[in-house]
């Protein structure tokens, strides 16, 4: 199995293992937070905060599975999914291409909106999409996963602090805006509420891209202990779920019971955003913050412009080979029989326990174990899921609100399935007993899957029925 770190308890190495958790947070801390949770304290008060913290409640376990399951079997969770046999894997590649496209329209389009207000450019909307999307692919071109990670942590935190201050001076309205808890909901507000659980804190896709953004930091860092992995995941957790409520909070300061709505126009949109904190900081502060915002949105763009290729690369290659764990020697020929059985011993190609090291690859094959980037997988998905998105963006380009909405139910739907595949993969065999969950984790798993299953045929009903 994967040896802990010599020293992995030290602070060196507990900060060295820091970045997965980062990134999440800068795919998460976008659409859900900046425009969904504004939405639900702009239109409700803070009645909807329930339903924020549920969301991110009943989340937790699925989300947790990814890097963990990377620290304790130095493999991937498309491994793990591969190990329950191929229908996993042929599932999880249905989901993202039902979702892959609108989700990159949608991060897209606000980073846009942001760019768009903040330099004043007289660009259209999906022109600007376009040279994000660009930049981003001539970013990871360029730096691969150490831009990424290095981005993300400078944009996250900058917004962070800035999101904290401007709450903390936005306390003192809230006194009179309602219950925590709402009265009776129309359909269009259950089909919000849909909305704003889908992608909270993130979709469950982002799961799988934290255990393939541990094991790329692994290629420079060593694979992280439990407890370092551990650190670094609630960091960027705890720390989305902490923006969440701020936005709600903020919305509810700024914009409720004001009769002042959100408009569909991302430039437009993007201004009202902006104002949230210039109406609680002071007119000073609206460029600091559209610029602030317009980073993390940048992150959430550069990280999901990574993410889908990066799943999807080694996608592929887990649909050839089994995956050898990090630092396991290649010297020998994977069983073709270990694809038909789910509780089959880890990688054959060993000793029947992942290996340990810093790991080789040659980047030769469409996503190999070490460096999915570098493998011709990687680019031609980048390729698709940039045009597909622009394609989508220009239909879309009079609606932000109705695009993100059908971003964020489609991550809604499908979020049962993959949290379901998460818990087999984490209880596999695998996965050392003693690095599996505690069984306190496992239940709140089986929990949250239940939820989110009775969620989704909540939406289901409502949308069916006459």
């Amino acid at each position: 199995m994967p040896t802990e770190t010599s020293g992995s308890d030290t602070r060196a190495s507990l900060w060295a293992a820091l970045g997965p958790g980062i990134l999440f947070a800068g795919a998460a801390v976008g659409v859900s937070h900046l425009v969904q949770s504004t939405r639900a304290g702009a239109n409700y008060g803070l009645a909807l905060i329930g339903f924020v913290l549920l969301a991110n409640a009943m989340k937790y376990p699925a989300f947790r599975f990814g890097p963990m399951y990377a620290a304790a079997t130095g493999t991937s969770m498309l491994e793990g999914y591969r190990r329950r046999g191929r229908s996993a894997l042929v599932l999880y590649g249905l989901l993202t291409l039902a979702t892959m496209f609108t989700v990159q329209a949608a991060v897209t389009f606000v980073a846009a909106g942001l760019l768009l207000h903040v330099t004043g450019w007289a660009l259209g909307p999906v022109s600007a999409s376009a040279g994000l999307t660009a930049l981003c692919v001539l970013l990871l071109t360029l730096g691969r996963y150490q831009w990424l990670d290095l981005v993300t942590k400078v944009a996250v935190a900058i917004f962070t602090v800035a999101t904290l201050v401007a709450t903390a001076m936005a306390l003192g309205e809230l006194e009179s805006f309602g219950p925590l808890w709402p009265g009776d909901l129309t359909t269009d507000d259950w089909l919000f509420v849909v909305a704003l659980v889908g992608w909270m804190p993130s979709a469950i896709d982002v799961s799988v891209w934290q255990s393939l953004w541990t094991l790329a930091r692994a290629r420079t860092a060593g694979l992280p202990s439990m407890r370092a992995s551990s650190i670094d995941f609630h960091v960027g957790y705890v720390g989305c779920a902490v923006l969440a409520v701020c936005f709600v909070l903020l919305g509810a300061a700024v914009m409720h019971g004001r009769d002042v709505a959100f408009d569909p126009r991302p430039a437009v949109f993007a201004g009202q955003l902006v104002d949230l904190y210039g109406e609680t900081l002071g007119a000073w502060s609206a460029p600091v913050i559209g610029v602030a915002a317009l980073l993390v949105m940048f992150s959430t763009t550069l990280a999901v412009v990574d993410g889908f290729p990066r799943a999807i690369a080694v996608l592929v290659a887990r649909w050839r080979t089994p995956e050898r764990p990090f630092g396991a020697e290649a010297d020998g020929e994977p069983d073709p029989d270990q694809d038909q059985d789910p509780d089959a011993d880890p990688d054959p190609d060993a000793d029947g326990t992942p290996g340990t090291g810093t790991g080789t690859g040659t980047g030769t094959d469409p996503g190999t174990d070490t460096d999915p980037d570098a493998g011709w997988a990687y680019w031609i998905a980048i390729t698709v899921l940039a045009a597909g998105s622009l394609a989508i963006l220009q239909f879309a380009v009079t609606s932000l609100k109705a695009l993100i909405d059908i971003a964020t139910t489609a991550s809604f739907v499908t979020a049962p399935v993959l949290s379901w595949l998460n818990h087999r993969a984490i209880t596999g065999a695998e996965v050392p007993e003693d690095r599996r969950p505690a069984r306190w984790l496992l239940l709140a798993s089986l929990a949250g899957i239940a939820l989110q299953g009775a969620f989704a045929l909540l939406y289901g009903w409502i949308t069916l029925a006459p």
